[in-house]
């Protein structure tokens, strides 16, 4: 039996959506080495430690998985998340993130973690079978912010 935040209380993790400014967002895919929901693709979180703030460990984590620093945020809200993990219930609160970042500095900062990193557009996401669980929760809470921000500015060809 697994204990710990999520398991025996609930945990905190701090999700972000980074984006470049230009209707493109970073997705990695979840290797061998991370916690769960290996070969799918996420957006990206952290769990708060104590001690942290919520913009320290912000970022912080898109430092350590990206590689990038933070341009700009905003929160876009939280989220109570109960799942499955190896059979154990689990109860997270998720405060939520919009994350303006540079696209050229965006690198797979844990590749012992990440098989991959790529920039995707809300029309060209994986397969639903191949993101993270929790993705589909996340893009139709803020459907209608995502969508704003995305479309300041097309994609270059």
């Amino acid at each position: 039996m697994v204990a710990g935040k999520g398991f025996d209380y609930p945990g905190v993790t701090i999700v972000f959506f980074c984006h470049d400014g230009a209707g493109a967002f970073i997705m990695a895919k979840r290797g061998a080495q991370a916690r769960d929901e290996h070969g799918r693709w996420d957006i990206g979180a952290g769990g708060l430690d104590f001690g942290m703030t919520m913009e320290e460990t912000l970022r912080n984590e898109i430092r350590e998985e990206y590689g990038t620093d933070v341009l700009t945020f905003e929160c876009l809200g939280h989220r109570e998340i109960h799942r499955t993990h190896n059979g154990q219930p689990t109860h997270w609160i998720a405060f939520d993130f919009l994350v303006h970042v540079n696209r050229h500095m965006v690198r797979n900062g844990e590749p012992h973690k990440f098989d991959a990193v790529q920039w995707f557009t809300l029309n060209t996401l994986p397969p639903t079978h191949e993101i993270h669980s929790q993705l589909p929760n996340f893009l139709e809470t803020y459907h209608d912010a995502l969508h704003r921000t995305l479309a300041r500015v097309p994609v270059p060809t």
